[in-house]
């Protein structure tokens, strides 16, 4: 199934699409996509009733609703850093042995067309096309990377937009350049994993304004989905509806000499085999565009 949220922002209804253009609705047997739908177990009937709606011509036109999200806010956000081989190389550092975990602000979320909103005071914003992974149950200690694979609801197509210049400059504390408001664009829909034949085998791309920054592939993965969510939930107890995003492949603007970066009136479109496309425009802070500056 594709599972989408869609309608304003803050008042997304739950359906399920079924072509580009046909969805049905389901808001009145879900409330939505959260900790609840996923902790409950009710994803995995949930194909039936899409399946009888169809069936009795209850699906409706798309037309131009806005696709949000298609989860609601999760109780974290976990990132995984360099975890592509060809990335690690771009930025002269070295595969990790182990995954590098850090934590992106839930309130970072939105739908995949929405603006990206570059912070006051920004200098180097950067993007990076990634695959996020749902959890689709609680998941603490568990046993193998077979128990982790039954604990994953599915996939989506995520841009974990990053501030450099906080990341790396400001003392190390990754989590900083990775939380402003607008920088985790999710969607169009949440893939139900029984729909992705290879994890480690999807295309990835990244344009802006037309150009070409990122082609990579799932199969340079250093930690598979699978070898991820088993590693944290040694650490921490993943709940239904978290969202791990799992790193990028090359050609971010950081890895181009010289770095190259976002400055407001571009356009970044996105894709993933099967996850769909991302397009979202940059808007520069409104002190930026007003010419002033505060500290």
């Amino acid at each position: 199934m594709r599972l989408v949220r869609l309608g304003p922002a803050g008042s997304e209804t739950p359906g399920a699409l079924v072509d580009d253009d046909t969805y049905i609705d389901l808001s009145d047997v879900v409330h939505d996509f959260d900790e609840a739908f996923f902790g409950s177990g009710a994803l995995e009937t949930l194909a039936v009733t899409v399946a009888e709606r169809l069936s009795a011509g209850r699906g409706e036109p798309v037309g131009d609703r806005r696709f949000g999200a298609p989860i609601a806010r999760p109780h974290q956000i976990l990132c995984i850093g360099l975890n592509y081989r060809d990335h690690a190389a771009e930025t002269d550092q070295a595969v990790p042995t182990e995954p590098i975990l850090f934590t992106k602000s839930p309130n970072t979320l939105i739908g995949p067309d929405d603006d990206v909103l570059i912070p006051k005071n920004s200098v180097k914003t950067d993007w990076e096309v990634e695959l996020g992974v749902v959890v689709g149950s609680h998941a603490s200690y568990l046993e193998d990377e077979t128990a982790a694979e039954a604990a994953i609801a599915g996939y989506v197509l995520v841009n974990d937009v990053s501030e450099r210049e906080w990341q790396i400059e400001r003392n190390g504390q990754w989590s900083k350049g990775k939380s402003a408001p607008t920088f985790n664009p999710a969607g169009p829909w949440l893939v139900t994993k029984d729909e992705i034949e290879d994890v480690l085998a999807l295309e990835m791309t990244l344009d802006i304004d037309g150009e070409r920054r990122q082609t990579g592939s799932t199969s340079t993965m250093v930690f598979s989905p699978a070898f991820i969510v088993h590693y944290l939930s040694q650490f921490m107890a993943l709940e239904p509806g978290d969202l791990i995003n799992t790193g990028t492949p090359p050609g971010v603007g950081m890895g181009k000499k010289p770095p190259v970066y976002l400055k407001g009136g571009e356009t970044m479109t996105l894709n993933i085999t099967r996850l769909g496309t991302q397009t979202q425009r940059v808007v520069a802070h409104p002190a930026a565009q007003s010419g002033t500056a505060e500290a």
